[in-house]
């Protein structure tokens, strides 16, 4: 990865001229350079807003990046906690509290930890992007819900700890890509059941769903139907549940909220099970 530098610095070390920082390097923020064929990845784009922000700590989707998290996408902006400053693209700068076990340092960064990181995660993202990302960052790092939970009794005013303390119970390291978790989070708030995700099945195969009506979901992204390998493997997958009498309920992107919460609501019938009422009128 590219380093990020500061322009005065580099000038006044000697290390560039005016002229070499214009020509070989592209102002990011106000004095940080990155050397002008250098791609704006999150790591990158993390590291030039920390040297913008002298003190600030990293924070949120970025931090759980560097804690190991998967789907973080590259533009996604990187948030800090410090001192306010002008607004810049990309970059959320939080004025807020945080205690001295509650920041990490990975490698030049200054980091939350993993558990405030998801505590900031919790508080400050809607529900659904923020389940996804939650469910990530305890897979990646170990996070334990009652430890964040812990944490949060730190902060009883804060903004969004209702929702953080609604939120985190229901973290699953079993979800295998954000739209799963947010199929697990739809169907909770509908009033089914909780789906257990990972369950085995046979021969190491695992569905997402209800094990003793073999009630199964399964997400469908475009790895499903772009690699020629999955799409094999998803069939020879599906007609092995078929046969051990699974009931399976394939859901894509397209699909709106209502009509998957019909197609659960009518296995539920389907397999004569008692629905709760939250669902009876669908």
């Amino acid at each position: 990865m590219a380093v990020p530098i500061k322009g005065s610095e580099a000038i006044a070390s000697g290390s560039l001229t005016r002229a070499e920082l214009r020509w070989r390097y592209r102002a990011v923020h106000p004095d940080v350079y990155v050397g002008k064929g250098a791609d704006r990845t999150l790591k990158l784009r993390t590291h030039a807003a920390a040297r913008w922000l002298p003190g600030g700590v990293v924070a949120g989707r970025a931090a759980a990046a560097l804690h190991g998290a998967k789907w973080v996408g590259s533009s996604t902006p990187v948030e800090l906690i410090g001192t306010s400053r002008r607004p810049r693209d990309g970059v959320i700068v939080r004025d807020e509290r945080t205690a001295d076990h509650e920041i990490a340092q990975l490698g030049a960064l200054t980091v939350t930890t993993p558990e405030r990181t998801a505590l900031d995660l919790a508080r400050h993202l809607r529900r659904t992007a923020a389940i996804g990302h939650l469910d990530a960052l305890a897979a990646a790092a170990g996070v334990k819900p009652e430890a964040v939970l812990t944490l949060a009794e730190s902060y009883p005013g804060a903004r969004g700890i209702r929702q953080a303390r609604a939120l985190l119970p229901l973290v699953d390291t079993g979800a295998q890509s954000p739209r799963e978790s947010w199929l697990q989070l739809l169907l909770i708030d509908a009033g089914f059941p909780r789906p257990a995700t990972q369950i085995p099945v046979s021969d190491g195969y695992t569905t997402m769903g209800w094990d003793e009506p073999k009630i199964g979901l399964e997400y469908d992204g475009d790895q499903h139907r772009s690699d020629r390998r999955q799409f094999v493997w998803d069939i020879g997958r599906h007609e092995m549940l078929n046969r051990l009498d699974w009931l399976m309920i394939r859901v894509v992107k397209e699909h709106s909220r209502a009509f998957v919460l019909q197609r659960v609501h009518d296995a539920f019938q389907l397999r004569g099970l008692r629905l709760p009422k939250s669902t009876r009128g669908l």
